[in-house]
């Protein structure tokens, strides 16, 4: 579904470190702050999914002001990883270096489609990140994850972008296709989520 993208992990039972396989999907959010994670999860909820958290103080789970929280959609499988890097605080050049990326692989496409996705890049406040292991996630995982990637698209006047395939529209269709561009490699960058 999404681009395969290496991350080294860090592995103490051998000399050489294993490779592990993740894909990243984003939402670019034009809504000023992101909502708390509470909303997200009564969102999930009223799917009929059943998100699995670490216990957490509610406080937290009111705070606009989050980072990362791990979601899980099934017990015997890999969570969801959720990033949220903003223009200001702490991830704030995540966040840069995300919009020039993909600013940069938009360029080369110039149908009113990729316009309006260069616009959304371009007035993102913030972005909704979600990693994945496709080497463990099941159609019920992509279909947890599609959930996340509505409930930012909706409320945060946002749009979908998922790796190794292109921009999406409201709808859910292809509105710009960037497959082509990120197999041959024209783009070349490591996702600034793996090294924050």
């Amino acid at each position: 579904m999404a681009k395969e993208l290496p991350v080294i992990s860090s592995s103490t039972d051998s000399e050489e470190p294993a490779k592990q396989v993740v894909s990243y999907t984003r939402v670019f959010c034009q809504r000023e702050d992101s909502p708390p994670l509470k909303l997200l999860l009564d969102f999930l909820k009223s799917k009929n999914q059943i998100p699995l958290i670490a216990k957490m103080d509610p406080e937290a789970l009111d705070d606009w002001d989050w980072t990362h929280i791990t979601i899980g959609y099934h017990r015997e499988r890999k969570p969801i990883q959720l990033f949220c890097v903003r223009d200001k605080g702490t991830y704030k050049d995540v966040f840069e270096t995300e919009k020039v990326t993909f600013l940069n692989r938009l360029s080369p496409h110039d149908h009113e489609e990729a316009g309006i996705a260069k616009e959304f890049v371009t007035r993102a406040n913030f972005i909704a990140t979600t990693q994945l292991s496709p080497d463990d996630i099941t159609d019920e995982g992509y279909d947890f994850n599609g959930w996340i990637l509505e409930f930012f698209q909706e409320n945060c006047d946002g749009i979908v972008q998922i790796d190794g395939q292109g921009f999406f529209s409201p709808k859910g269709d292809l509105i710009v296709d960037m497959e082509e561009a990120e197999e041959t490699g024209l783009d070349g960058s490591p996702n600034p989520i793996e090294s924050a």
